[in-house]
């Protein structure tokens, strides 16, 4: 068998939506050039898509059009390495999937422990926020619940209000082991996202000790959020605007 009949029989068992680089073809090295080659032409047939340069994808097929991969299959290479986590998908990613939103978004923030520079994915802008807790399979949720909080008044296409209600609403699906959790991981963000936190916490009612909270805040600071009191009840008792 040809090396491009071998590269069309691998290409054709892939499945939808599966982005791949000529290194998922499993052929050697010395191929390389050949297997790229093939792969673009491939692209411009209409047989696969091109997501960017090196990457390519067998797009699903909609009574649309053929549509791109889920954000998750875009970018895994910058989420796992060598099967440790390195990533998260967060901010402007999440607020969707969150329900905090009706927008799609075209750029996709990632949480990282290491400052990167942003980069693109054929037309998607993807940016990269530092993250100063330990990035986990069990912790992602959580850090994705605070980063929400963190930059809770520039959610599109909503307003600070129905904001905080969801959250509330995603708070209060934890459990307790998740909620310690929380509040130990935004010991590491700036003060308002506590202050918001423990509002939210003590709004939905929650039991556990929120003093570990109010005590990483300055007793003469307030955070100006502008959320009404008939969501936030407790907002004064947080210093919050």
């Amino acid at each position: 068998m040809t090396t491009a009949k071998k590269i069309e029989q691998i290409v054709s068992e892939f499945p939808e939506d599966f982005v791949f680089t000529y290194r998922d073809l499993g052929l050697t090295a010395e191929d390389s050039a050949n297997v790229i080659k093939k792969l673009n032409r491939l692209a411009e047939s209409g047989a696969i898509s091109k997501l960017s340069k090196g990457r390519f994808f067998k797009p699903k097929k909609s009574m649309f059009g053929a549509l791109n991969p889920p954000v998750e299959e875009v970018v895994k290479d910058l989420l796992v390495k060598n099967g440790k986590i390195i990533g998260y998908l967060t901010n402007y990613s999440v607020y969707n999937q969150l329900g905090l939103t009706s927008q799609i978004p075209n750029t996709i923030v990632i949480g990282s422990n290491t400052k990167r520079s942003k980069t693109r994915r054929g037309n998607t802008e993807i940016r990269f926020v530092l993250q100063r807790n330990e990035i986990t399979k069990a912790s992602i949720y959580q850090l994705q619940l605070l980063d929400v909080i963190k930059s809770i008044k520039s959610i599109p296409d909503t307003d600070i209000d129905k904001s905080c209600a969801r959250m509330l609403v995603l708070l209060s699906e934890l459990n307790e082991r998740q909620i310690n959790a929380l509040m130990r991981m935004a010991q590491l963000y700036p003060p308002r996202v506590i202050a918001l936190l423990g509002a939210l916490l003590q709004q939905m009612g929650c039991k556990l000790d929120l003093s570990a909270l109010r005590g990483r805040l300055n007793p003469i600071s307030s955070y100006n959020y502008g959320i009404s009191q008939t969501v936030l009840s407790f907002s004064q008792q947080w210093k919050i605007k």
